[in-house]
């Protein structure tokens, strides 16, 4: 009895196999734990997979270009973008594939994997994608504990901004004073070549009218001096008689327009050449010095057409004729005399291969800006003393050929043949009421939309002008003048809207100015037209002066100045940048 207590006691007390039993009890634990860590880890990995594909779906369906992105800019209203739909869910699963295919590499089994949303909405101008994703992945480890799968699910969500639908109104003063030659230097530019050219006006400026006088109708504007005897005419009277005012014989037309059509070079020839010389071996050819042949007077017109217009000058020939440009687009050459309405079509359609930077149109054009279709609109709007809102109405086409009649290029192009010359009744003729001009393009703009489609485009107005603002009006053609010729500014309260830029932009409608500055008149006659000339120089520097008038109209910011030719080119473009800038902005 004493030995069977002492091995039990000794039993009890000996701790030498504890080690083992308790690793034995302790190690299913432990091994459960392990086993569910490399379970989740591995759940957690396929999930960060399965996260990837659903950003990359997300992003993808509506990134630019992509073919949601495409049909989501050209609906016309909110709502689903059904292929950008199918897009994110094709792009989900497609890399859900290469994450079945590492699942497999892995000795995993398969993947239950479903989206249980892919949705991609249009609200306005902007685009948001979700993608929502489920899987069932299976485990290893945790199965010994009765857990077969681990569920992972996650979501993505990807925004854009769509393109703005933009309709550009360029308002165009086409009045007289946008007449005049494009450059004063160096050496005075065209100015001092329509100064030495221009028969019109010479009696009451003697240093040569550079403002070419452009009424078509006979003596509306220019009269003849009297001549006794075709051969030898009269010395004109002294400057203070203003019976007349030409240099020379016209058959009472105004030449300076189509002087500044022509060659300057044969047109100065024939001007100044003696009768001895046109008669080259055969008689004397009767004519003033300088001035027409007088056979050419009875059939001459101010567009120079006719059996004896004055296209070539054959020395040995009774007919002398000039062919005349329609569009002047180089300042300088020979060719013609290139007139501010000139440059300003040339810049419409200037493009870097020609002029070093793109005009409007070409801007537009350029992919880097329109990112669909028909995303920009423009439209071009001469005015007078009323507006031709049908000049070249808004058209998304706007890189035709400029030698094809009836393109809003080829518009553009001849823009100077829109000069007043007393014809139009579109446009009126005599002064420059810009007022009347912006509040027809007030009425023309029915809505203002945001931009989001095509069917709510967002309306911008380029307001292009000398900012000489003349209320009065000359009937068409050759009728009465009639209202003040005392030049005044935008916002003056005798004009006949004098608010109407603040109207304008109230409606949300953003009104660039492209300001070309109008020339000051020297020398000034005093007792021509009641003082016209210094009412008009007064006007420019105010107060409150034109620039400060033009800036008061234009949105906070879209005040340009042009001097050059190549000045309106670089405005045109920066305005069109600017426009599509805060486009965006604003929304």
């Amino acid at each position: 009895m004493h030995i069977f207590s002492g091995l039990m006691k000794r039993f009890r007390t000996d701790q030498r196999g504890n080690i083992a039993v308790i690793f034995g009890i302790a190690v299913i634990p432990i091994i459960s734990a392990v086993g569910v860590a490399v379970d989740y880890s591995e759940a957690s990995r396929m999930k960060a997979k399965l996260q990837s594909a659903a950003d990359a779906a997300a992003v993808a369906s509506i990134s630019q270009n992509s073919q949601g992105w495409l049909a989501a800019s050209q609906m016309t209203g909110n709502g689903a973008v059904t292929t950008a739909q199918t897009d994110a869910m094709n792009i989900f699963y497609g890399n859900v594939y290469t994450v079945y295919k590492q699942a497999a590499s892995n000795n995993l089994f398969s993947l239950n994997t479903s989206l249980t949303n892919a949705t991609v909405t249009k609200t306005g101008a902007g685009l948001t994608s979700t993608v929502k994703f489920n899987a069932t992945v299976p485990t290893t480890f945790m199965n010994v504990v009765g857990f077969n799968s681990l569920v992972v699910q996650g979501s993505s969500s990807a925004s854009a901004s769509l393109p703005l639908y933009l309709d550009f109104y360029v308002a165009l003063d086409v009045s007289g004073s946008m007449g005049l030659p494009s450059t004063t230097t160096p050496n005075g530019g065209d100015a001092k070549r329509m100064q030495t050219i221009n028969p019109d006006n010479w009696v009451q400026y003697r240093t040569g009218c550079t403002l070419a006088c452009h009424f078509a109708p006979q003596k509306s504007a220019c009269v003849d001096p009297p001549v006794t005897a075709p051969a030898a005419p009269p010395p004109n009277p002294a400057t203070t008689v203003t019976s007349y005012t030409q240099q020379y014989n016209t058959n009472n037309y105004c030449m300076g327009y189509i002087y500044s059509r022509v060659s300057q070079s044969a047109l100065s020839t024939l001007l100044n050449a003696t009768p001895s010389q046109l008669g080259g071996s055969g008689p004397p050819v009767p004519k003033q010095v300088p001035g027409l042949p007088v056979a050419m007077l009875p059939t001459l017109n101010n567009s120079m057409t006719g059996p004896n217009s004055f296209i070539t000058g054959n020395s040995a020939s009774t007919t002398w004729s000039l062919p005349a440009v329609t569009s002047c687009p180089t300042a300088g050459t020979d060719a013609c005399i290139q007139l501010r309405l000139d440059a300003v079509g040339v810049a419409l359609n200037a493009t870097q291969a020609v002029n070093g930077i793109d005009g409007l149109f070409a801007t537009a054009v350029n992919p880097q800006y329109m990112q669909v279709p028909q995303q920009f609109r423009i439209g071009l709007y001469p005015f007078i003393t009323k507006m031709d809102t049908s000049y070249a109405p808004l058209t998304s086409t706007i890189n035709a050929n400029p030698n094809t009649p009836g393109t809003i290029n080829y518009q553009a192009q001849n823009l100077a043949q829109e000069l007043d010359t007393n014809m139009n009744t579109a446009l009126g003729s005599g002064g420059t009421h810009i007022d009347v001009g912006l509040n027809s393009l007030n009425t023309l703009i029915t809505s203002v939309g945001t931009g989001s489609n095509s069917n709510n485009t967002l309306p911008y107005i380029f307001l292009i002008t000398d900012g000489a603002q003349d209320p009065q009006s000359k009937g068409v053609p050759n009728g009465n003048w009639s209202g003040s010729n005392h030049a005044v500014t935008l916002g003056d309260i005798s004009n006949q809207f004098p608010n109407i830029c603040t109207t304008i932009k109230g409606r949300g409608i953003v009104i660039s100015v492209l300001y070309i500055p109008y020339q000051t008149i020297n020398p000034v006659n005093a007792s021509f037209a009641n003082d016209e000339d210094d009412f008009a120089n007064n006007n420019i520097n105010g107060p409150p002066g034109i620039s400060t008038a033009l800036t008061n109209c234009a949105s906070p910011g879209f005040m340009y100045t042009a001097n050059t030719p190549g000045d309106i080119t670089t405005s045109l473009q920066a305005m069109f940048k600017h426009a599509l800038m805060t486009a965006h902005l604003t929304n």
